[in-house]
């Protein structure tokens, strides 16, 4: 009897430990259907537009629909979960502002000097 005890004692904390663990797994995406994250390329929080890695430490980073979201703290989430649409939103224009205000790559201008 002792030993029935200890079997379903060790069966029962095993299935408690294996818990966070399984969760963990079901959060992450599956190999075969991943899509390729697009990266979060912005220094600065979408929620508060609070520099990332600043104050509040390191960054809260997740995958939103096949993006890669970075936000100041984990707080954020809960706000950029009641209006996921607006923040998706505010980073593409934020991504797409910074895209073009990056100087165009041109040839060096030899005029003014000789080589």
């Amino acid at each position: 009897m002792n030993i029935l005890k200890t079997i379903t004692g060790a069966a029962l904390f095993s299935g408690i430990l294996a818990g966070p663990i399984v969760a963990t797994a079901a959060d992450q995406q599956h190999s075969g259907d991943a899509k390729p994250t697009k990266p979060y390329t912005l220094k600065t929080c979408i929620v508060t537009d609070e520099k990332l890695g600043g104050d509040m430490g390191k960054p809260y980073v997740f995958v939103y629909e096949g993006q890669e979201i970075k936000l100041c703290c984990k707080g954020c989430k809960k706000k950029f979960d009641k209006d996921q649409a607006k923040y998706i939103k505010k980073l593409a224009e934020a991504q797409s502002a910074a895209k073009d205000a990056q100087p165009a790559v041109s040839e060096h201008d030899h005029s003014a000097h000789q080589h």
